[in-house]
């Protein structure tokens, strides 16, 4: 079994963030970089298949050339080799550029599986693994808890509302966005360090990909919430007031 991890490189959470002089991003060179958290967990949920039942571990990233740290850390936990489509200006580029160049990097390995996290811990938008399955053609099942190989394909199973859960058996090719926190990640070994040294690693771009990168959709602006503080006070019956602070934090303050 062939299985791709898209991996992406975010900053790092204890990371103090300070927004550009565009207003489009975050200043990044005084920036530590790690491997996105819900991406981490495909990666393990990859590892665990291969370990099950075989095959080949693929770590699939775009970004820059800094990227190359969150790619060694992928094939020192155990990925078998790595690609790289390494691009300097990725921040403006919206979800459908990422996924078409994911989907022209995929479509050249041919694999049973591709595993994405469910979303990026810095945009969040939760969409590169569907928009991907679409271009693919693939079929698709997000919110992922596990991963079975079966005759026919593979069983997963989706976390649902509520506590409640769905068992799918879904053929192969396909595409699956994994839940963060489904396992214990595993940490590099010194032996997995050594290795990832020696490990093929394949550069391209996005122009040898064939993909224009022309986003549709891009970010206006970045900036850190306001905060206020203001006390209002209800007068009158307990069940009167009570109604007021229910409307207040439903219309306004938009909690419940």
């Amino acid at each position: 079994m062939k299985i791709i991890v898209a991996i992406k490189q975010v900053p790092a959470r204890d990371s103090q963030l300070r927004v550009d002089s565009s207003g489009r991003w975050v200043e990044t060179g005084d920036l530590t970089f790690e491997i996105n958290e819900p991406d981490a967990y495909a990666l393990e949920a990859a590892l665990q298949l291969k370990e099950k039942n075989g095959g080949e571990v693929v770590a699939l990233c775009a970004g820059p050339a800094s990227a190359a740290q969150t790619i060694r850390e992928a094939l020192a936990k155990g990925a078998d080799r790595a690609i790289h489509i390494e691009e300097d200006e990725l921040t403006s580029a919206d979800t459908l550029s990422i996924a078409s160049l994911l989907a022209k990097a995929v479509s050249a390995e041919n694999p049973d599986l591709v595993l994405t996290g469910l979303q990026s811990d810095d945009l969040g938008y939760g969409q590169t693994g569907v928009v991907l399955a679409e271009l693919m053609g693939m079929p698709h099942a997000t919110l992922i808890m596990e991963v079975e190989k079966i005759a026919d394909g593979i069983r997963v199973k989706r976390e649902l509302e509520n506590g409640w859960f769905q068992h799918v058996e879904i053929p192969l090719p396909s595409v699956l966005t994994i839940q963060s926190g489904i396992s214990k990640l595993r940490y590099a070994t010194l032996m997995g360090i050594k290795k990832a040294k020696t490990k093929e690693v394949k550069r391209l771009t996005a122009a040898e990909l064939g993909v224009e990168l022309k986003p549709v959709a891009s970010v206006a602006k970045v900036y850190a919430p306001q905060k206020s503080k203001q006390t209002q006070l209800f007068e009158g019956p307990a069940n009167e007031v009570a109604a007021k602070l229910v409307e207040k934090l439903k219309f306004e303050v938009r909690v419940i």
